[in-house]
């Protein structure tokens, strides 16, 4: 068997075992409040507990899955596993239930082992589908919403959790035999990769866009059970039914999310997402009907699975050199995101007696996350264009429409001896050699004017006044409404063409 093709089923299935553990408390809270008496806001709190360590240990589980690799990481995490979840099987107390949540953020901190593993497997191209497969383990807390209500009816909330204890021993001892002890890794200190990305306007923002859409899924996935209870008066299974709908739709709709941003610019898909979250938070914030509401969710699912596919795509396309330590602090800030809303909805409604604040919030991020990826795509498209011309071998000089020099390239300085803070804001004049008449550049621009473009060589004068022959080519820069903006010039060193071709 080849241990390599093993690598995407077998780590996908223990972010599955993982997750199950990690959202546990959520569904099974109405019958653990049958046994321990808990405030509103303790069970914010106890349900919202697990997400604190399940998105800060992504940071170190991410390099440590670099330096050492997917098989030894997570045999540790399902081993750490074993006694919080035997303790919360013994709770009696708010303050027991606390302690063990905290601990079983392990299961949710694993998703930056595989993000940062697997794309060593797969070409590229592939990343975007390979992750979003991968986060297909978000079914775990599909399974754990819809089967632990079910199962607790039947043995209780303790014998429940305790069966969790087999789970996490199966997945230890699978990992430990199929893992690929020969996985590559990466060397590099901690301090020396945080340092190569921390300044990266594009870490952050990926880190934010990660904040919403996996924010919102986790949120979601911790407050509907509890919520539907409460507010529509549902069963506790019928809540962690359709919670389990909801995580169903949501993780499925995630590898749509990676194969779109590798066909199509990830940004674009982001566009998309985030007005649609726009749109369920302002619709949510309503406080409509329950066939509405459901909707509204729905929407949510949709918008936060293509999101999330779509983000893992961004990350080893803008740091292939870091994908360990970014997917750490990315993945951070995702499971920050579904910590906070929870408790901030329960303080708000505890206060106002509605959640209209709290979703009106989302949607008012979800719009300035909006303009942010427009912003980005823009931008992209500014960078490439940039560097094109940074990186072409011949001079290159643009300038507006009344001649002003806007930028010249490295090319442009070598060929003509003047830097870019001395080229840029003067006019082409600076390069004029006087060996050309008025009649010459009358009939160069009537030809622009004409024609589109001019083609021709040249005497041009060096900073140093040295005279050059150049061929120079001159072409309008248009928008969209195909008005001229400006205009760019190439030039050509003849001279060293032609001692290039003799030699």
């Amino acid at each position: 068997m080849n241990i390599r093709n093993v690598q995407l089923p077998l780590q996908t299935l223990s972010l599955v075992a993982g997750f199950m553990v990690w959202v546990m408390l959520s569904p099974l809270m109405p019958y653990i409040l049958q046994d321990i008496p808990l405030t509103s806001n303790e069970v914010a709190l106890v349900t919202a507990v697990p997400i604190i360590l399940g998105s800060l240990l992504r940071i170190p589980l991410g390099y440590w899955a670099n330096r050492f690799g997917a098989r030894r990481i997570f045999f540790l995490c399902f081993v750490v596993l074993l006694p919080p979840i035997n303790y919360i099987s013994l709770a009696t107390s708010f303050i027991d239930l606390l302690i063990g949540g905290l601990f079983l953020g392990v299961g949710g901190a694993i998703f930056s082992i595989g993000v940062t593993s697997l794309p060593k497997y797969f070409p590229k191209e592939r990343h975007g589908t390979i992750n979003a497969i991968y986060a297909l383990g978000n079914l775990g807390t599909a399974i754990t919403s819809f089967l632990s209500p079910i199962i607790a009816g039947a043995i209780g909330w303790s014998s429940t959790v305790q069966l969790s204890l087999l789970l996490m021993a199966t997945f230890a001892l699978l990992n430990f035999i199929y893992g690929d002890k020969r996985e590559p890794t990466v060397t590099t200190p901690l301090l020396k990769q945080v340092k190569g990305v921390y300044k990266s306007s594009t870490l952050w923002l990926l880190c934010f866009f990660y904040f919403i859409t996996f924010g919102a899924f986790v949120a979601f996935t911790v407050y509907l059970p509890n919520f539907l209870v409460s507010h529509f008066g549902l069963s506790a299974v019928d809540a962690g039914v359709r919670t389990a709908g909801f995580i169903l739709l949501a993780t499925l709709i995630r590898p749509l999310g990676g194969w779109l941003s590798d066909k199509y610019n990830a940004l674009v898909i982001l566009m998309f997402v985030f007005g649609g979250l726009t749109f369920a938070g302002v619709l949510l914030a309503l406080m409509p009907n329950f066939t509405l509401y459901t909707i509204g969710c729905l929407i949510v699912a949709l918008s936060a699975g293509i999101g999330n596919g779509a983000i893992f795509k961004l990350v080893p396309l803008y740091f292939s050199k870091q994908a360990g330590i970014v997917n750490g602090l990315v993945g951070a800030m995702g499971g920050l995101g579904g910590f906070f809303p929870p408790i901030i909805l329960t303080f708000l409604y505890g206060i106002t007696g509605h959640y209209a604040i709290g979703f009106m919030a989302l949607s008012q991020v979800a719009l300035a996350s909006l303009i942010l990826a427009i912003w980005m795509f823009y931008q992209e498209k500014l960078s490439l264009a940039s560097n094109a011309i940074e990186s072409t071998a011949g001079a290159v000089m643009i300038t507006d429409t009344k001649g002003r020099i806007k930028m010249v390239n490295p090319s442009f300085v070598k060929m003509t001896g003047y830097t870019f803070k001395e080229a840029v804001g003067e006019t082409p004049r600076l390069l004029k050699s006087e060996e050309h008449g008025p009649e010459f550049y009358s009939k160069m621009w009537q030809q622009i004017n004409k024609e589109g473009h001019w083609q021709g060589e040249i005497r041009n004068k060096r900073k140093n006044g040295e005279i050059f022959l150049v061929l120079l080519s001159i072409t309008p820069i248009k928008n969209e409404q195909h008005d001229i903006i400006g205009y760019v010039g190439m030039l050509t060193d003849m001279e060293k063409s032609f001692t290039l071709q003799h030699v």
